[in-house]
């Protein structure tokens, strides 16, 4: 279920972080869906349990899980405020992206060949018409 690269300059935890908010967003785990211990999942991708924990931490702090005390951690439904608070700051830091991609050279047709390409990635690959 997780790849993440050893050799890569990015930290484990970072990756996990990525995946794992991935995985979320594609609805591989749906909300209130208990997630993998830190034990069993330091046993399956063999790292460092500290590694995991930091991981969830991060997941919890950015508002993609919670936690119940001697349950474990479970995916957080998506409520609105903070849906709209990652949107608008998701909107600024794409404008900024959209920016140095434009004064590197990059094209309105090739930005929105990207979008196609992420409208597809989160609808799982189908055709919408």
């Amino acid at each position: 279920m997780f790849q993440l690269d050893t050799r890569s300059r990015k930290p484990i935890y970072e990756q996990l972080v990525e995946k794992m908010k991935e995985l979320i967003i594609h609805e591989v785990y749906q909300p209130d869906e208990q997630l993998p211990s830190v034990r069993v999942l330091s046993q399956q991708l063999t790292i460092n349990p500290n590694t995991i924990q930091k991981a969830y931490r991060e997941l919890e702090h950015q508002g993609y899980i919670y936690s119940i005390p001697g349950k474990g951690k479970f995916v957080a439904p998506q409520s609105e405020t903070i849906n709209e608070e990652k949107v608008k700051k998701m909107k600024q830091e794409l404008i900024k992206l959209l920016s140095e991609a434009m004064y590197l050279g990059m094209d309105k047709e090739d930005i929105l060949s990207l979008l196609d390409i992420a409208e597809k990635s989160v609808k799982g690959g189908e055709e919408h018409d």
